[in-house]
């Protein structure tokens, strides 16, 4: 983790808080064995900024919240490709979610992760993450589900190294992840996060338009990544 002098709240946008990622991340610039994938939709501005920044490849990561059925922002866990999925169980049993509600849920989320990568990828091979160091990039970290499948999905791949870089996340999720990735970048890491959005000074949703436009803008690019690390 980073000092909170950093990146201070509320942080104007999300390219700001990519621009400082950055910085934070300057040991990955130009290593061409460096992968940065944004879960999207939020994630994607600030994944941009730092791939660019770092002059790397950018690519995406599509991971879907399981939200409880009456209160769709509690995330009652997460899915990923590939059959990925996460569960809060905590969640599910304070809420009384019943299996069949859970079926249902990721039933209707694949489907959306299915539309999404056809939307933001067409027929663009997906990368290959096996001995790549991967930064994973979201505008921040609540419960940590969609997190969590996100990092499961790429530890299938056998990738040599995960990072996690994110401008803010809940303390407690920071520290059930940390055993989980190589290294985590996050400059806030309130002990009451409250919400995402209550970081931020901007924080309008993201829309597809708009990531279709940010990784066609990287894809075009031609990244000199310099030596492998």
């Amino acid at each position: 983790m980073c000092p909170h002098a950093a990146l201070e709240a509320p942080i104007p946008d999300r390219a700001t808080a990519g621009k400082a990622l950055a910085r934070l991340l300057s040991a990955y610039r130009r290593h061409r064995d460096v992968l940065v994938l944004a879960l999207p939709r939020g994630g994607v501005p600030i994944a941009y900024e730092i791939a660019m920044a770092l002059d790397v490849r950018l690519d995406l990561l599509l991971v879907r919240k399981l939200g409880v059925p009456w209160h769709a922002e509690l995330a009652m866990g997460a899915i990923a490709g590939d059959g990925v999925q996460v569960l809060n169980e905590d969640v599910i049993a304070s809420c009384h979610v019943s299996r069949a509600a859970i079926a249902a849920v990721v039933a209707q989320e694949t489907r959306e992760l299915l539309r999404r990568t056809h939307a933001y990828r067409g027929e663009r091979p997906w990368p290959q993450l096996r001995g790549q160091q991967l930064i994973l990039v979201d505008d921040g970290v609540a419960t940590g589900a969609s997190m969590r499948a996100a990092i499961k999905a790429a530890r299938q791949q056998d990738p040599a190294r995960i990072v996690l870089a994110v401008p803010v996340a809940a303390a407690d999720s920071v520290a059930q992840l940390q055993a989980e990735v190589d290294e985590i970048v996050c400059p806030l890491v309130p002990d009451m996060l409250t919400a995402i959005g209550y970081w931020y000074d901007a924080f309008p949703q993201v829309a597809d338009g708009e990531v279709r436009s940010l990784l066609g803008l990287a894809w075009q690019r031609p990244c000199e990544q310099g030596e492998a690390g």
